[in-house]
């Protein structure tokens, strides 16, 4: 008798176990993003939003974080990215309600707060911009896999206004995005669409479909 309902119990457990592999197997693969088989561990840091208020890494803790470096002068990566991000924000909620998405300023010396509350507010009245002095933000940009350098500005002609050679400048800087999870580590890097002469543009349906698996691999 205890053989039989041994036997029982042991073809039990096996069944489950095929059905959960089965499950598993079903679950698509991430496509287009780098995505960590283990998040990576994020440094302590701590910025201020374009509203006043700390940020750091408690500030991460229970959200899904698209982090983006940028400025508020950039010609064009940066509108780009944002525009892309606001047209398919509701599809990311719609993925998971606690997604946020947080530009950092690789500008501190022109993105003042005020100026940094203006842009962002242009793009989506929910998304927050970040700041912070260069010694904060290059280990950070570093610790999430970015990268970013300011160019030397080009000298002005016009020797009655050498401010212009302050305000020229360009700021080089990564165009993917990085996706925290809500234990506050890195999870993914979406790259843009590269094409020699174009700029550099994250394909927002692709990151849609990505961050969807994401959210159930993350939950399973």
């Amino acid at each position: 008798m205890n053989k039989i309902i041994t036997l029982i119990v042991a073809l039990g457990a096996l069944a489950a176990g095929v059905m959960l592999f089965g499950q598993v197997n079903k679950q698509s693969p991430v496509e287009f993003a780098l995505h960590y088989q283990q998040a990576r561990e994020i440094n302590n840091f701590e910025l201020t939003d374009h509203l006043g208020e700390k940020f750091n890494n408690e500030s991460l803790k229970g959200q899904w974080s698209w982090v983006f470096f940028g400025y508020t002068s950039c010609p064009d990566v940066c509108p780009t990215t944002l525009q892309e991000m606001n047209f398919i924000y509701d599809d990311l909620k719609a993925i998971a309600t606690n997604s946020q998405v947080l530009l950092v300023s690789v500008d501190p010396k022109r993105d003042t707060q005020d100026k940094l509350a203006s842009y962002i507010g242009y793009f989506n009245p929910e998304f927050k911009a970040l700041y912070g002095d260069h010694g904060m933000l290059f280990p950070f940009a570093r610790n999430l896999g970015l990268m970013y350098a300011i160019t030397e500005p080009e000298q002005s002609d016009d020797e009655n206004n050498p401010s212009d050679n302050v305000q020229s400048y360009l700021v080089d800087h990564s165009a993917s995005l990085v996706l925290i999870n809500p234990a506050g580590k890195v999870e993914a890097i979406f790259k843009p669409k590269q094409a020699l002469g174009v700029v550099p543009v994250i394909e927002g349906d692709k990151l849609v479909s990505d961050f969807d698996k994401i959210v159930k691999l993350y939950n399973n």
